[in-house]
């Protein structure tokens, strides 16, 4: 995809391949803008890396496109909801509460 091309609609997964733990799950329109600037889950994941490193904790954080989500933004994020739902992904705010 061009550099300067807004992108597609997509799910997106940060996943700690060395954890087996999928750590967020996000929606978007535009992927190749997404991750620009600011964005919360950036922040988690510096802290989860961290904190790891610092108790000699291994990870392999990696993010993941899945490119046959709904184009229509509604049906989107209703299949977000229920991924974040299902997995219980501790960086989506849906599942603060049980993670703290």
């Amino acid at each position: 995809m061009p550099a300067d091309s807004p992108g597609d609609a997509c799910l997106y997964f940060v996943v700690d391949s060395a954890a087996g733990l999928i750590l967020y799950v996000g929606e978007t329109c535009r992927s190749n803008k997404r991750w620009q600037g600011i964005h919360g889950c950036k922040d988690y994941i510096a802290s989860y890396q961290d904190l790891h490193y610092r108790y000699g904790m291994k990870t392999a954080v990696n993010a993941a496109f899945w490119w046959d989500a709904p184009v229509d933004r509604r049906a989107r994020q209703e299949l977000e909801l229920s991924l974040i739902l299902k997995w219980r992904s501790p960086f989506n705010k849906e599942n603060w509460e049980r993670w703290g």
